[in-house]
Parts: C-alpha cells; sequence; structure tokens
C-alpha cells in the first residue's frame, strides 16, 4: 500500500490539515502506528495516545484540538466509519483459493456454477447447486439439496445439511454447523424422551455473515429464518423455527430459543438469552448477560435476567448493589422503634398508677 494522503481524504471525504501530498504506507492503531501510517481517533479512552503516536497522519472529528504540528490530520465526522471504509478500499483480504481440488467429491447430479473453487476433501452431495464465484475450503461438507448463492465464501470445516438454503455473498467462518436437527423430544409416559423428527430446514438470505461455530438448527417444520444483512458473531446457537430479521447484529454467546422472532435492525450484545416463543420488536437493543423471559413490543434497550428497559434496570442495579446499607438503616430503625415502644410503655405504665 502507498497512496498519497489526499487520495485517502477523497475517499472518506475528508478535510486535510496539513500537506496533502505526504505518502502513506500503512493503516494502524494509534498505539501502534509508526511513520507512515494512518490511524484514527474516535473513542476518549484512546485520547492518551494522541501525544506519542509516531503516525504520519490521523482521523479526527471536527474541531478536534491539533495541538501537534508534526501530524497530518483529516476531519471526518466519523473517524471509526471512515477508517473502515478505509480498510475495506484498500486492505480487503484475497483468498487464493483457485480451481477445484482432486480431493473434493462433486455427485454427478450437482450442478456448479462458474469459477467455483473448492478445497480438500470438500463433499458436495447429490441435487446441490452452487452459484457462481463461490469458494468453498478444506473439510467442508454440504448435503443433498444444498443451495449456495453468487460470491459466497465458505471456510473450512464448515457442515450445511440437506436442504438448506444460502444465499449470495454469504461468508461462513470456521467450523459453523447449518442445518442440524432442533432440540426436540417428548417425554412418554415412562419418563423416556422420544426424539421428534426435525423435517424443515434452515434458509440464510443475502448478505449473512456467521462467525466460528455458530449452529442454526433446522426447522422441526418449515424453516429456520436468517433475513438478509444479519451479521452473527462467534459461537452462537439459534434453535428451530427461529426468525431473525434483516441487519440484526447478534453478538458472541448469545442463544436463541425455539420459534422466537426478532425483528429487524436488533442488537443482541454478548452472552444474551431469549426464551422460546416470544417477539422482539424492530429495533431493540438486548444488552450483555440480558435474559428476556418474554416479548418486546417496544424499540429500545433492554438490561438485566428478567431484562427490563434499560433506566429501570439501572435504578434496580443501584439498589441492589445498596442492599447492605439499607439493611444496616433499618436494624438502626427497629432498634429505634423498639427503645420508642419501650418509653410508650414507661408512661402507660405511669399514667394507670397515677
Amino acid at each position: 500500500m502507498q497512496i498519497k494522503l489526499k487520495e485517502a481524504a477523497d475517499l472518506i471525504g475528508g478535510k486535510i490539515f496539513g500537506s496533502k501530498n505526504l505518502v502513506i504506507k500503512n493503516l494502524a492503531k494509534i498505539e501502534e502506528a509508526a511513520s507512515g501510517d494512518l490511524t484514527f481517533l474516535y473513542h476518549p479512552a484512546y485520547q492518551k495516545y494522541f501525544s506519542t503516536t509516531k503516525a504520519t497522519a490521523i482521523l479526527v472529528k471536527p474541531g478536534f484540538d491539533k495541538s501537534r504540528d508534526d501530524i497530518a490530520y483529516i476531519e471526518v465526522d466519523d473517524p471509526g466509519k471512515a477508517f473502515s471504509k478505509l480498510l475495506i478500499h484498500y486492505c480487503s483480504p484475497e483468498f487464493p483459493l483457485k480451481g477445484i481440488d482432486s480431493t473434493a467429491f462433486i455427485h454427478p447430479d450437482a450442478v456448479i456454477g462458474d469459477n467455483v473453487a473448492l478445497g480438500k476433501n470438500v463433499v458436495i452431495s447429490k441435487n446441490c447447486r452452487i452459484g457462481n464465484n463461490v469458494k468453498i475450503f478444506h473439510n467442508t461438507v454440504l448435503l443433498e439439496d444444498v443451495q449456495i448463492g453468487d460470491d459466497s465464501l465458505i471456510f473450512q470445516n464448515v457442515s450445511i445439511r440437506e436442504k438448506c438454503i444460502i444465499g449470495k455473498r454469504a461468508i461462513i467462518h470456521p467450523g459453523t454447523v447449518i442445518g442440524a436437527d432442533g432440540f426436540g423430544f417428548f417425554p412418554d409416559e415412562t419418563g423416556i424422551y422420544n426424539k421428534i423428527p426435525q423435517i424443515g430446514n434452515v434458509v440464510i438470505e443475502d448478505d449473512v455473515e456467521l462467525g466460528a461455530n455458530v449452529t442454526i438448527d433446522r426447522a422441526a417444520l418449515g424453516s429456520t429464518v436468517i433475513k438478509k444483512g444479519v451479521k452473527i458473531d462467534n459461537l452462537v446457537q439459534v434453535a428451530h423455527n427461529v426468525l431473525v430479521g434483516e441487519n440484526t447484529v447478534i453478538s458472541a454467546q448469545t442463544g436463541i430459543s425455539g420459534s422466537t422472532k426478532i425483528g429487524k435492525n436488533c442488537i443482541l450484545a454478548g452472552q444474551s438469552g431469549l426464551v422460546g416463543h416470544i417477539e422482539i420488536a424492530d429495533g431493540v437493543i438486548v444488552m450483555a448477560q440480558s435474559g428476556v423471559s418474554k416479548s418486546i413490543t417496544k424499540p429500545g434497550a433492554y438490561f438485566g435476567s428478567p431484562s427490563k428497559e434499560h433506566k429501570a434496570a439501572l435504578k434496580q442495579e443501584a439498589h441492589l448493589r445498596n442492599l447492605s446499607e439499607y439493611a444496616g438503616r433499618i436494624k438502626q430503625v427497629e432498634v429505634q422503634l423498639k427503645r420508642l415502644e419501650e418509653e410508650l410503655e414507661k408512661l402507660r405504665t405511669h399514667s394507670n398508677h397515677s
């Protein structure tokens, strides 16, 4: 990478303070940047590195105090988003997988599009349909009737079971399992659990990214559906017949129980958990380690277990943290009440004797 500072500024619509002809060789974090690097400052926690960074240039918000004259500045409304745009444009990784490895198995009934690349030991089963420009890395298995849309990228050791459908431009990271049986059992009169056949599938729409070791279970009937633009972090469990709405983001170690419906543009933060058969409105934020035990009908932030509106949950948390103080104060009040009762009893006794 070797670009003029003006090229970077033009790409992100930024205003330069300093020489527009400076040469940028790399993009780097502010605390690690060296001479020739372009960095960014978007969060107050990183302000402490500004005085010592060795970067040649830095992205800042308008009005930033440009007290150093040995560094160039690019003003943008959102340095974090602007830096991400630069990363996408200049640093998107190339994945060199090409062609079809000799160890890959392709069933004669499978349909493979143009420019498909298959790594070692990939299995494409009967009646699978693979779109154009798809890359599937080593040891991935597609069972019968799986469909993969154009321009998708599937990393190693992924399992996609029968009849599941993956849309265009999907990115699926290593170890993910799509279409395993949903957790469906019923106990008989002796208490033995019997398996309920899971005969549905999983439908993943366009522009979805799934992290490493995600599990999305097939529906008992119908489909488990991940709508367009959803982004799912590592180690997330999505149970059977769940629906995740468009452009929702789900962080690591979240678990979603069966038949729950999640709206559009939601955020489920890390280690959140949702019970089954509930509905989450559009625009809901479930904060980290929260447990959602009933439907949420209004957009907004929710926290706690069971989850509550964020402000109410914080008030309750403040009271919980002060319980020991409250207990001490109650004990003092009890002591004072007892003294008053004793004094009142003495007054009554004295009055009766009079």
